[in-house]
């Protein structure tokens, strides 16, 4: 996400709309805690752990690269279409060059490999939908959650998973997870990623961040199944998940007033907040409407590009050869 980016008009209404569960879903307080969630789920995947403990990304700069990729995730939520595609070619050009070997089985590993970035898409958007039922406004209705997992494929089109091969319902989803378990491991850089996640170090992370994950750490347990907690080394008991319920849900709803919202935002993720509050402020676009990503890759993608620099190159020559005559 460049700061451009994160600053100019949308054009659109991007993939969704004002209407939709997802615009609904993503920009809720409970978000941070779905996000949370995801990036720790998604440690599991002992090719996804092995790609982080090779970069190391998160460990040197653990609130920026969190930052980033939330940003991510909201800008193909909620931003314009160009915006969105934008993001997603810098992040698959961000993926390609990570590469290695998974230790556990000994095969290579690509970040841009289409079934992690299937489970990365898949735990994203059932975390956030979790956390939202769990401690926001409660359950979609059945038809905007309907809704919601047919949003979920279509955004699955800006990475390289295969959108046929995206749940299409929370049943669905059950069953990806049942048939990725056996694939799953709490693996020892899993355990260590998971829980710096968790409780980010103060000295690593800074004191926002690592006050930030703390607050959350619980409440975000409490939301996983007891054979992830047992196998992350993060477990605890269900009496703590049954009491921190109510004080969760009451936070999270003094957290949707927009200026509660915002500085808590802002202190733990900035250039999210910078895209959050561009969202809240948004009048009319100047194309009130959706866009397909196919459409948008059409208009804004690579070949889009391309056929507007021969455009350009082509009319920079009619002009030089008007000024010559």
């Amino acid at each position: 996400m460049t700061r451009s980016n994160a600053t100019r008009e949308w054009r659109d209404y991007g993939f969704f709309g004002p209407e939709s569960p997802t615009w609904r879903v993503w920009t809720a307080p409970t978000a941070l805690l779905g996000f949370q969630r995801s990036v720790v789920l998604e440690h599991f995947d002992p090719s996804l752990a092995a790609a982080v403990a090779d970069s190391a990304g998160i460990y040197r700069e653990p609130r920026g690269r969190l930052d980033r990729t939330l940003a991510y995730f909201l800008t193909v939520a909620v931003a314009d279409a160009r915006t969105a595609i934008e993001a997603s070619e810098l992040l698959m050009r961000v993926h390609s060059v990570v590469t290695g070997t998974e230790p556990l089985s000994g095969k290579r590993y690509n970040a841009n490999n289409p079934d992690s970035q299937l489970w990365i898409h898949v735990t994203g958007w059932h975390s956030v939908l979790k956390c939202y039922e769990m401690f926001g406004p409660g359950p979609l209705t059945p038809e905007q959650e309907r809704r919601y997992w047919a949003e979920c494929v279509a955004a699955a089109e800006l990475q390289t998973c295969k959108p046929a091969d995206v749940p299409d319902s929370r049943e669905g989803v059950r069953e990806y997870f049942a048939a990725m378990r056996p694939r799953l491991r709490g693996s020892e850089h899993a355990q260590r990623a998971m829980h710096y996640l968790l409780r980010t170090p103060r000295d690593e992370g800074g004191w926002r961040l690592s006050a930030g994950s703390r607050l959350m750490a619980r409440a975000t347990i409490a939301t996983l199944p007891r054979w992830m907690r047992r196998a992350g080394g993060f477990d605890q008991a269900v009496v703590i998940d049954r009491l921190l319920v109510p004080p969760a849900r009451a936070a999270a709803r003094i957290a949707a007033t927009r200026s509660a919202g915002l500085t808590a935002l802002r202190r733990y993720a900035p250039m999210t907040a910078q895209l959050m509050a561009q969202h809240l402020d948004r009048g009319m676009p100047a194309l009130p409407e959706t866009v397909t990503p196919a459409r948008a890759r059409e208009l804004y993608g690579p070949a889009a590009r391309r056929r507007a620099d021969r455009l350009t190159a082509h009319l920079r020559v009619g002009t030089s050869e008007i000024s010559i005559a």
